[in-house]
């Protein structure tokens, strides 16, 4: 299998695939609709990828696109997840979901919640949450892949927050990502 690897560069993911005899393509470019990348790829996995995947797209990997998002969805959809999750104290977790039209909208296949602890800053959870995620993927690949785990829809309201949403808030980064989380929790509430 050939799969679509949407995101930063990610090399232990990428090594944990090979392992399993998949080839990965890494891509942190916008696809565009008809590049004959896609026609090469069986799966595609987002992970941090900043940009819109293509409603056509979607549909050409109908259940064979996943996106790894750092946040207990339906909370805190869209742009820095773990920020929101302490300024606005909602649940702490990460969520495996198949990739729909919408923006982190897309049927649940696996969710994890994290702990926090008194010392936690942004950055220690930041890297709890990818571990967290990272894991889960690891652990369940092969029932995504072969569509073993019932898909759950999406439920309540959450929230959305885009890149720009957190300029109010980015004097409480006192210390950027060693600010302390106790520092942020509720702040935007």
């Amino acid at each position: 299998m050939r799969i679509l690897l949407l995101g930063p560069e990610r090399p232990e993911m990428i090594a944990f695939f090979e392992r399993l005899g998949e080839e990965v393509i890494s891509w942190d470019q916008p696809l565009v609709v008809h590049s004959a990348l896609l026609k090469e790829v069986s799966y595609v996995i987002s992970y941090g990828y900043r940009y819109l995947i293509h409603e056509e797209i979607v549909s050409m990997f109908r259940k064979r696109a996943i996106n790894l998002h750092i946040s207990l969805l339906p909370w805190n959809r869209g742009a820095d997840p773990n920020l929101w999750s302490f300024l606005e104290d909602t649940p702490k977790g990460v969520s495996i979901h198949y990739i729909d039209k919408g923006l982190d909208t897309g049927d649940i296949l696996v969710q994890g919640e994290i702990p926090v602890y008194a010392d936690d800053t942004l950055r220690s959870t930041y890297e709890r949450l990818s571990g967290t995620i990272e894991d889960l993927l690891y652990t369940y690949w092969d029932d995504i892949k072969h569509e073993r785990i019932a898909a759950k829809h999406q439920q309540g309201t959450g929230s959305y927050h885009r890149a720009k949403d957190k300029e109010p808030y980015l004097h409480l980064l006192t210390e950027g990502w060693e600010t302390p989380v106790q520092n942020l929790i509720g702040k935007a509430k």
